[in-house]
Order: structure tokens, then C-alpha cells, then sequence
């Protein structure tokens, strides 16, 4: 009878200040002060610009994890004797993460697509597979848990939040054996309906959610199948161009793998060029403060289009396009984005022969940049590309090469 009513005391510094709930992923503002992720995320998506513990407007509203707190959390989780009803449910938020298999289970039997409880049991399921690696392989075979949460998903009428807590589970598992192909199959049998539940979140959703649904589609798009399903999809890839005008580069940098792999086919790769795709990563390219990452996937993409007559078309007729693409050349670090800058200029120069393209390359020091690439230690194929735009841009603008080699005589072209 008295361990019925014991009671766990909740260290303050362990609550979120904004929820008072303990912090499931506790991460601190500039200030110095520490939220729960998803409670800051919402106060500052909601449009504040101020630390809601002590309302100083914030210079900046990045935030960084609090791996220290974090595990402090889940040491006193553990230490604590979480096996009995009355612990559980003092441990409030963290109470789905201790849940034994067999409620999980129990949870799992009762989402409905339409029920009213559905959004509590997958607000639940979603902190139980986000806490362990072994409680994603629970779910992940779990019977029919894959056909459920599909289900939920394809349940066009259900609300943003349901649908978002869908995607966020199918993400988590996705990794575990098998996974990956029943969920696949799962949603490519249910078109268009989950598809346009996704489209749903990627207009209306959260941040957080919105990267999420670009990542479930990158891998979606894996499957041949599934790129006709997207393509086939009205809305989706125009939504997608749109998002990468956002200035938030994980959801750009989502965004940009996800069209990666979906333009495997000529038709896709036309309908992006038509959407105005080119334009987009002309734009990107030109920023200055630019990632790394981000730079790959936009020449990456660029790369891909080169091989339509429609991206060619695009890219010389885009301002200051090649001259983005010149400048990327040789950049340190990023092996990937020299040889698929290196594809673009040769497509268009060489191959082509495009002669706007070729007189920017050398009006913008191209020629300098192909030449520095030589003298590294590159790849046989990338050598003979950077070789055979220097042989065409020699013979179209002898003046502007040999500008270049009177102060650079140590740089000679093979």
C-alpha cells in the first residue's frame, strides 16, 4: 500500500521551463539557458525572438544540444526504481520511453487511422523508439506495426500532428533489418494516398517534420517504382523547389538529397529544369556563406541536369550560372564538388560545345581554376576532363590562356 502512493521528487533543473515536463532533448539557447528541444523549436517557429526565461532578445536563435543533461536525465531515470505504476507515471514524459514490450504492444493494437486516442498512442510509440536502438528493433518486428503507422499515413484526413508522428515513426525504423522494404512497399501500394499526406506536411508541417518527409521520400525514391509515384504526384515537386528558398540549411540540405534521388529519369530531370530548377541552384551557388554539404548536392544536381537538353538549355541561358559553378572549382575539402563542377563546364563546353558558356568560363578565370585542378593528385577521368577544357577554351581564346601562362609557367596543361 505505501509504495502505491510513493512519489519521485523531480530535480527543477531536469524540467523544461517553458512545459515544466523533464526534458526529453534538452538543448540551450545563446543565453545560456536550457529547453526542451521541442517546446523552444515551437516558441521560436511561433514568431518570438526573445529567451522566454529571462525575455532577452536573442542575437541568435541556434541552440546547442546539452549532451550533459541529457545523460544526467537518464542516469536518474535509471537509478530510480521504474518498474512500478506509481514511478512510471511520476516520470511523466519519460514514462513511454520505460514502458515494458508488452504495453508497447498492447499501444501498437489499439492506433486506429481514425480514432480519437491516435495521436496520445503515437506520441507515446514516437519517445519509446526514439529512446534505444532495441526499442526500434521491438517495433520494427513487431507484426503488422509497419501496415498500422502506413495506415495512419495514408489517412488523408487526418490531422497534421497525426500524420507528422507517422513520418517521424517510419523514419526511426527505417534503418532496422527489413524495414526499409516493407515500408516502401507499404506506401507505394497506398498511392496517393500517402503521398499526398506528405505533401500535406512539407506545405504545413514543422520544421522538424518537413525534414523529415524530404528524407522518408530520398528514400523512397531508391525504388523505381517509387519515383514514378512522385513524379506522378501533383504539387510535390514544385513544393519541393520552394523549400529550398528556406533559409534553414538542414531543410535545404534534406531537400537537395532528396531531389538527387529522385532525378534518375530523363522526365524528372525536365520537369525540375521546368519548375526552374536551374535558377534555384544558380542562386544557392552564389551565396556566400554556403555549406560545404550543400554546395556538393547543387552541383551534384546541376551535373545531373547537364544531361537534358532542357538543363543545358537552362544553364546557359541562367545569369552568372557558370560563372557559380567556376567558382566552386577547387574548393578545399570537397573532392565531390570539383569533379561534378568539373561535369557541368565539360558537358556544356566540350561535349556541346556551347560557346556562351566557354566565354564566361574564361572571362571568369575558369582556365586558372582547371589548371590548379590538374596539379592535384585527381582521377584519370577528371584529368582528362579538365584536359579537354583546356584544349577547347586554348582554341576559342588563345588571349585569355595566355594571360595565364606568362605568370604561371609552372602550371603547364597535358
Amino acid at each position: 500500500m505505501v509504495r502505491n502512493e510513493l512519489y519521485i521528487t523531480v530535480p527543477s533543473f531536469f524540467r523544461c521551463p517553458i512545459s515544466m515536463d523533464i526534458m526529453r532533448s534538452p538543448v540551450s539557447l545563446c543565453t545560456g539557458i536550457t529547453y526542451d528541444r521541442s517546446s523552444i523549436q515551437h516558441w521560436l517557429e511561433s514568431g518570438h525572438d526573445t529567451c522566454p526565461a529571462t525575455m532577452q532578445i536573442l542575437p541568435s536563435k541556434d541552440f546547442i544540444p546539452n549532451h550533459t543533461l541529457h545523460r544526467l536525465i537518464h542516469l536518474w531515470i535509471r537509478s530510480g526504481d521504474c518498474s512500478s505504476p506509481a514511478s512510471r507515471s511520476t516520470l511523466m514524459t519519460s514514462s513511454s520511453v520505460i514502458m515494458s514490450p508488452r504495453q508497447v504492444g498492447s499501444m501498437i493494437h489499439e492506433i486506429e487511422t481514425d480514432g480519437r486516442d491516435c495521436a496520445v498512442l503515437l506520441s507515446k510509440i514516437v519517445e519509446f523508439v526514439r529512446y534505444s536502438d532495441e526499442n526500434r528493433r521491438f517495433v520494427a518486428n513487431f507484426d503488422g506495426f509497419e501496415l498500422k503507422i502506413v495506415g495512419v499515413l495514408s489517412k488523408t484526413s487526418a490531422a497534421i500532428n497525426v500524420l507528422e508522428m507517422a513520418i517521424s515513426i517510419l523514419n526511426l525504423i527505417m534503418e532496422e533489418d527489413g524495414a526499409k522494404e516493407r515500408i516502401h512497399r507499404l506506401i507505394i501500394a497506398s498511392n496517393p494516398n500517402c503521398l499526398s499526406s506528405i505533401l500535406s506536411i512539407l506545405e504545413n508541417g514543422s520544421l522538424n517534420s518537413k525534414i523529415e518527409s524530404a528524407r522518408l521520400l530520398e528514400s523512397l525514391a531508391g525504388a523505381v517504382e517509387a519515383k514514378r509515384v512522385i513524379a506522378e504526384t501533383q504539387g510535390l515537386l514544385s513544393v519541393l523547389l520552394n523549400l529550398l528558398c528556406f533559409e534553414n540549411d538542414d531543410l535545404r540540405d534534406a531537400v537537395l538529397s532528396c531531389l538527387i534521388a529522385t532525378s534518375a529519369t530523363r522526365s524528372l530531370k525536365t520537369q525540375l529544369v521546368q519548375f526552374g530548377l536551374v535558377h534555384v541552384l544558380s542562386k544557392t551557388l552564389q551565396e556566400p556563406t554556403i555549406s560545404i554539404s550543400i554546395t556538393e548536392k547543387s552541383l551534384k544536381l546541376l551535373a545531373l541536369l547537364s544531361t537534358t537538353a532542357e538543363g543545358r538549355l537552362a544553364i546557359s541561358e541562367e545569369p552568372k550560372c557558370a560563372v557559380a559553378v567556376v567558382e566552386k572549382l577547387a574548393i578545399k575539402g570537397s573532392k565531390a564538388a570539383t569533379e561534378d563542377g568539373l561535369v557541368v563546364l565539360w558537358s556544356m563546353c566540350c561535349l556541346f560545345q556551347n560557346v556562351k558558356v566557354q566565354d564566361e568560363v574564361v572571362k571568369n578565370n575558369g582556365v586558372t581554376k582547371i589548371l590548379v585542378v590538374m596539379q592535384r593528385d585527381c582521377d584519370g577521368h577528371v584529368r582528362r576532363m579538365c584536359r579537354d577544357l583546356v584544349k577547347i577554351l586554348k582554341l576559342g581564346y588563345k588571349d585569355g590562356l595566355g594571360r595565364y601562362e606568362t605568370q604561371t609557367t609552372h602550371i603547364m596543361p597535358c
